[in-house]
């Protein structure tokens, strides 16, 4: 079977979207892997199938990660997710919304650059007590959508990631489900740079979205930097993390804004 698909990075996060609106797909973990195989198929950290909504928003989201396991959210995918999901409505919109296992987002087109308003955090403890053989640094944990932790550095650019990052995905601590790793430095009080090891993908990725908020989120708490928080990735761009707090001082209306590119359309084989 030849599979339409459309190629998309947000922020050097790069991802195969699908069209899977009659739910005539049912790709298998290995099939995913393969896809998203960057010597023998597309090249993807992931696959975002854009399905029916069940519960009255616009669409359903379904992510992917490159191993061909389903996790919770993706917010560099959102935002692509949100531009390819849009190009299917009858009518141009610039706001729409979608349903994914961490709940219902709303996403606001802003031409190349894409809003997305996350879900609130959970789970947040700062200074967590876990600790990895040669990090020496607080580690604090966050759900942004999908958990995280974080831990503030000096010297980004020489940190070995790959090891530290493996070393935190499958720390006991966040068993069974595993953790993302996020090493982040404070270049200024309000603006991060930001190396992130993905669970799913098991490797360094050029960007996290969700990632970026945990960082900025848990930097506020740290620093009480204002909102909106930028943050440098991998990839070369620069997003912006917003929040508001509320009378018991928890996080609302946190939003990621960055941008999504189309990188190509194509077919393959499946």
């Amino acid at each position: 079977m030849l599979l339409p698909f459309t190629k998309m990075n947000g922020a050097g996060n790069d991802f195969v979207l699908i069209d899977n609106r009659d739910r005539g797909l049912a790709l298998t973990a290995v099939q995913i892997a393969r896809l998203c195989d960057r010597h023998r198929g597309i090249g993807a950290d992931g696959v975002l199938a854009v399905e029916p909504a069940r519960h009255g928003a616009d669409f359903r989201f379904r992510y992917y990660n490159s191993d061909g396991g389903e996790v919770e959210m993706c917010g560099n995918g959102a935002r692509c997710f949100a531009r390819f999901a849009s190009r299917l409505l009858p009518d141009p919109r610039t706001v729409l919304t979608f349903e994914t296992i961490a709940g219902t987002l709303s996403a606001e087109l802003r031409g190349e650059q894409v809003r997305i308003a996350m879900s609130d955090p959970t789970d947040l403890v700062l200074d967590s007590g876990v600790t990895v053989e040669g990090l020496p640094a607080p580690l604090h944990v966050i759900n942004t959508g999908v958990p995280h932790t974080v831990a503030f550095v000096t010297d980004l650019d020489h940190l070995d990631v790959l090891r530290l990052g493996a070393a935190l995905r499958r720390h006991p601590r966040f068993q069974p489900a595993g953790t993302n790793a996020n090493f982040a430095k404070v270049l200024a009080t309000g603006h991060l740079a930001i190396r992130t090891y993905e669970r799913g993908v098991e490797n360094e990725t050029l960007a996290c979205g969700t990632g970026m908020v945990a960082a900025a989120l848990v930097h506020h708490l740290l620093h009480h930097a204002p909102s909106p928080v930028r943050v440098e990735v991998r990839g070369g761009d620069t997003l912006e993390v917003g929040f508001s707090k509320d009378r018991k001082d928890a996080f609302r209306e946190v939003t990621l804004t960055g941008p999504a590119d189309f990188v190509f359309d194509g077919r393959i084989e499946v």
